[in-house]
């Protein structure tokens, strides 16, 4: 008799809809198993035959931490293109190379964390290289086509899942786990939430990382708005994976819970489904799950619905039909096509601020390309090792010739002489001498920081001229002639061992204190001076040395000689993406660094037809005055120092635009831990003062004209259409912006409001017909008093142009609308976060779970005001729902206190509340209500009756 070939599992069965697939296979896991999947890192389950799993695979402009990877530019730089089309080609490549590379190594990983769209409210953010725009509906479209890039086409089965990072209202570094955003109800839907949820909606999303911060109080990882907003925009299962240590900083660093299995209660309940906590060892978030189940703080229901949506994703990912999965044989990895792309995008991202002629290049220039990024290729921290680079003089040397550019870095170069009279040496690296780069520029593996096995340096009579370049606030690193950056490995000993500064904690920066005739020079990254031992230079907590510093050559000096010999000057200025402004670290300053400001205005004085180029992770405030000719880029990738040189060459006309405001000092900007864009006049959107350059700038080496503005309302959508025209004599991009403006609002609303743009190529003479349809929606605000969206009857603006301030047409066109109608105050009551205005107060928890309370800002004086309150046929009766201890004031109009509210005894606790009564002389009609907080308290609520 033969044997019979068992059936397959009904998980394993392809024509079954996942649902069902999913369902079986939960039901056949124990609780023990599906316990252990809660761990970024899930273990395999043998006797299924289901393999191991890890959520998590950074992927923000190319694969990151897995070894060489095509590089792109940082997300900003993507942002700056404003062309989704190329944008989905990238997030394309990237997917297909994370399939490829999984092929040869399973530690690559399929669910990508990416993009980030948290919104560039604030350019001092350390993370700004990261986002897209500080404008929710451009971040929607870029990460809406780089998400569909990543995903695939294929109508099942995806290629790669994406996580959107990092919900929500994210934008400082400075105590970013400890630090709450006051996020108000009109901010938090028209701003924060907007960005994410118009690109769940497009459907190419599997999930979303909360943030470390708290919203209103109230940690990320516990946010009520995971379920009560981001699970209600689509059908489909999100997987919510946390950001890394968060789980445990609910109670280590935030404090928001007494015990571990309490905080990991709250946050699986809340929709957490996969803990990135304690790296590979997923046994003490197993462990904190097994005592919340014991305590009854969870059931296996809470868990269940946390594996399904993991398993959703893994369906969907193809990993249980490698048969069918369209993606498994995926092979392309730095193809020819990806290399272009690079080039493309590199070339798409740059951005001409200014030009007064003087770009392009004439053919048979010379060139000094002088500065401290004129001969790097950067990455971040979030890049994969680079295969191949381009820095800026490479890039012109291939464009123009080596004979006719010029290089001058324009550091010092310094000798350290110790107190005894002898000089710091740098040992010749055994394995790779003269040179920190490998074949065809990549990375040579044997340079990277950290090494133990390189010898230290030396104190000898004839010392290392090394290179000092100073990065702003102090910090400095030290270079050795043949490329190598000095760094301190963990046994404390200072090499030359470092291609570039990096790492989590940068080991490659320095600071010169002075100390009497001379210096101590402190290592950043252990805050440990260095000392000069007999076994060798290294970092101690004793007898530090004290240097002499001897320059041997200052960094003006030849930068004055190449810009005197040449026809034109680029300076090449900017950030480390390590250093002073990076993830854990914000900026201080929208200043250049002051090194960098003295080499561009040393090469300006030795010839005035100096090009300064910007290539950065965020904007910064430089004076534009006398210069010709300014361009910026974000760090572009693989490809940034030819696509850099193709556009001065004029082979490229420059179409990239700016995805942020860049203001003109550091007086125009908010303080960095105010979310409220709308109160603190912040971003373009409210911004009233003159920026340096507006959001959506960039010039052209062509000319465009735009026709007139047309506009039609029909069918719950306005259709409009305008004529560009290149008047130019080249071909160039253009990309036409359109903007909407509310003429009469009734609360305060967008100077201007982005609501479509399009990126065209034209030909000279060419003109394009451009349509968009706006849905009404696009004009609606959300009303507090009525806790929903609402398009306000009236005229509207629609504003055709270069720029958020550069409007070559407009029109205007009136929208029905529903009229406002005052607050029913004795129906439904005042919430207290729903004010129109306040002063003095922030948002925190109402409980910690659900709800928003308002307290004075420090335990001082605050007022909210709500507009337009209808105390009917009349009122008599305040309540006010507060907890702790203070008084609320009720104010009405701008008249006296009507009655003042003090609880005889303070509420035990924060979420411990109370209600108190007061009467007041009644009034009626409709009425402005102010009230008054003082002390510390939280007000919930206040209620209103006869």
């Amino acid at each position: 008799m033969t044997a019979q070939t068992p059936p397959a599992l009904p998980f394993r069965d392809t024509d079954l809809p996942f649902a069902k697939r999913i369902d079986d296979l939960l039901s056949r896991l124990t609780l023990e198993e599906k316990t252990g999947f809660l761990h970024q890192f899930a273990p395999a389950v043998e006797r299924l035959g289901v393999a191991a799993f890890r959520t998590g695979q950074e992927a923000l402009h190319g694969v990151a931490w897995m070894g060489p990877a095509t590089v792109f530019p940082q997300a900003v730089g993507l942002g700056a293109t404003w062309n989704q089309e190329l944008v989905r080609r990238v997030g394309e490549a990237v997917s297909r190379e994370t399939r490829a590379m999984r092929a040869r190594d399973e530690r690559v990983g399929l669910n990508v964390w990416s993009p980030t769209v948290n919104l560039l409210r604030h350019p001092l953010w350390g993370r700004n290289e990261e986002g897209y725009s500080e404008d929710p509906r451009l971040t929607s479209a870029i990460a809406t086509a780089y998400t569909h890039g990543l995903r695939g086409d294929h109508p099942v089965y995806w290629r790669t899942a994406p996580v959107l990072k990092h919900w929500l209202a994210h934008n400082n570094e400075t105590d970013r786990d400890t630090s709450s955003s006051s996020v108000r109800p009109r901010v938090l839907h028209e701003y924060d939430l907007r960005a994410f949820r118009e690109t769940v909606e497009a459907g190419a999303v599997a999930g979303v990382m909360p943030a470390y911060n708290l919203v209103n109080g109230r940690p990320n990882h516990v946010s009520p708005y995971l379920r009560e907003q981001l699970r209600t925009w689509t059908e489909q299962d999100l997987l919510v994976c946390s950001d890394a240590g968060a789980p445990s900083n609910l109670v280590d660093s935030e404090h928001y819970f007494d015990t571990h299995e309490e905080a990991t209660a709250a946050a699986l309940r809340a929709g957490v489904d996969s803990f990135t906590d304690h790296g590979t060892d997923g046994s003490t978030i197993v462990g904190r799950v097994r005592g919340a189940l014991e305590r009854g703080l969870l059931t296996e229901a809470d868990i269940d619905a946390a594996v399904r949506r993991q398993l959703s994703v893994r369906f969907r990912l193809g990993e249980f039909d490698p048969g069918a999965d369209p993606y498994s044989g995926e092979q392309a990895f730095d193809t020819p096509e990806h290399r272009a792309l690079a080039r493309e995008a590199a070339e798409q991202a740059i951005v001409l601020l200014k030009n007064d002629a003087l770009l392009p290049l004439a053919p048979d220039s010379r060139v000094a390309v002088v500065g401290l990024l004129a001969d790097e290729c950067k990455l971040d921290w979030y890049s994969g090792s680079l295969i191949h680079r381009s820095t800026p003089l490479e890039g012109l040397h291939e464009r123009f010739g080596a004979d006719r550019v010029e290089f001058a870095e324009g550091v010092d170069r310094v000798l350290l002489k110790t107190s005894s009279g002898a000089f710091l040496h740098v040992p010749a690296a055994p394995d790779a001498p003269g040179t920190a780069r490998g074949a065809e520029g990549a990375l040579d593996p044997a340079l990277l920081a950290g090494r133990t096995d390189l010898p230290p340096l030396t104190a000898r009579a004839a010392g290392t001229e090394l290179a000092l370049a100073d990065w702003g606030e102090g910090v400095l690193t030290l270079r050795a002639p043949d490329g190598r950056y000095l760094s301190v490995a963990e046994d404390g000993y200072v090499r030359a061992s470092a291609d570039q500064p990096g790492g989590w904690i940068v080991q490659e920066t320095f600071r010169l204190e002075p100390h009497g005739d001379g210096h101590l020079l402190r290592h950043v990254g252990t805050g440990r001076h260095v000392q000069v031992a007999a076994d060798g230079v290294k970092v101690a907590e004793e007898d530090p040395e004290v240097f002499e510093l001897v320059v041997v050559e200052r960094g003006q000096d030849a930068v004055t000689r190449a810009a005197a010999r040449a026809d034109v000057v680029v300076v090449v200025a900017g950030n480390d993406p390590h250093i002073n402004g990076r993830e854990t670290e914000d900026r201080t300053t929208l200043r250049l660094p002051a090194q960098q400001e003295r080499l561009l205005r040393t090469a300006r004085a030795a010839n005035p037809n100096t090009v300064l180029v910007l290539v950065s992770a965020y904007p910064y405030a430089v004076d534009p005055a006398d210069l010709p000719a300014m361009l910026w880029t974000a760090h572009g990738g693989q490809a940034a120092g030819t696509a850099l040189a193709r556009v001065l060459a004029g082979d490229v006309s420059p179409a990239g635009r700016l995805p942020q405001t860049w203001y003109a000092d550091d007086a125009g900007l908010p303080d960095l831990l105010d979310y409220d864009v709308i109160g603190a006049r912040q971003t373009y959107l409210y911004f009233e003062g003159t920026p340096l350059f507006p959001f959506g700038h960039g010039r052209s080496y062509a000319s465009f004209s735009y026709g007139e503005v047309t506009a039609r309302v029909a069918d719950a959508r306005v259709r409009v259409g305008f004529a560009v025209t290149n008047t130019g004599d080249r071909t160039a991009d253009e990309v036409p912006q359109l903007y909407t403006r509310a003429v009469n609002p009734s609360v305060p609303r967008p100077r201007r409001e982005l609501l479509a743009h399009r990126r065209v190529t034209l030909a000279p003479g060419e003109t394009a017909e451009l349509s968009f349809v706006v849905p009404l929606s696009a004009f609606a605000f959300w009303d507090v008093a009525a806790g929903r969206w609402r398009v306000e009857p009236g005229a509207y603006e629609l504003l055709a142009g270069a720029s958020s301030e550069d409007v070559r047409a407009r029109t205007t066109v009136t929208l029905e609308g529903e009229p406002a109608v005052p607050r029913p105050v004795l129906e439904r009551g005042l919430d207290a976060a729903d004010f129109d205005e306040q002063s003095g107060t922030e948002i925190v928890d109402r409980t910690r779970t659900a709800g928003d309370a308002v307290t004075p800002v420090a335990d001082g004086e605050g007022e909210l005001l709500f507009r337009s309150c209808d105390f009917g046929a009349g009122a008599g009766e305040v309540t006010v729902e507060v907890s702790g201890g203070g008084t609320v004031e009720l104010v009405l109009d701008a008249g006296p206190p009507l009655a003042a509210l003090t609880p005889e005894v303070p509420t035990s606790g924060p979420y411990d509340y109370t209600t108190l009564r007061a009467s007041f002389a009644a009034v009626e009609g409709v009425h402005d209500v102010r009230l008054r907080l003082r002390g510390p308290l939280r007000l919930a609520r206040a209620g209103f009756s006869g």
